[in-house]
């Protein structure tokens, strides 16, 4: 099994379905990744470890997804210089606010890149990882341009869709 390059850390269990998004986006682009529960407020000493052994067990990118009050990529970030991409999860009453804002508003000093809310964060998450990772890798490269050129195909072939549509109707 090849050395995990991207780590994503997660609150909760409950977080694994959406989470999950970003590790499939990964295993499209074949970019080996590992998976942890941690949480910032629940097991503070446990998400320091992770985070301060992440660089010498090799990973080069962390990923932090977590709701409500969301410190899990902040807290991560404190304890190490490797990258960090926070996915706020709206688990909360305030439907992902609270975790937008928590997960945005870092002090000066500790960088935490922010995606949007949920699946579409967790998926961007992983694809700002592999473009991190993919400055020194250029297969990775390669397949990060293909990715964008079948998405750049789809779009085309969904405007045909519909322009053949219109003009059935009209």
């Amino acid at each position: 099994m090849p050395q995990p390059l991207v780590g994503i850390v997660m609150g909760s269990d409950s977080d694994l379905s959406i989470m999950g998004e970003a590790g499939a986006v990964l295993d499209q682009l074949k970019v080996p990744y590992e998976m942890s529960i941690t949480s910032a407020h629940r097991s503070p000493e446990k998400a320091a470890q992770y985070a301060r052994k992440a660089e010498e067990r090799g990973i080069r990118v962390l990923i932090a997804g977590a709701g409500a009050a969301a410190h899990l990529a902040g807290a991560l970030a404190a304890h190490t210089i490797l990258p960090v991409i926070g996915v706020p999860l709206s688990s909360s009453p305030l439907q992902g606010l609270d975790s937008l804002l928590s997960t945005a508003q870092m002090p000066s000093g500790v960088p935490v890149a922010t995606m949007a809310l949920d699946r579409a964060g967790a998926r961007n998450a992983a694809l700002l990882a592999a473009q991190i990772l993919a400055i020194s890798d250029s297969k990775l490269a390669g397949r990060l341009k293909q990715k964008r050129e079948k998405m750049a195909k789809e779009i085309e072939e969904k405007d045909r869709q519909l322009r053949t549509r219109k003009e059935k109707n009209a």
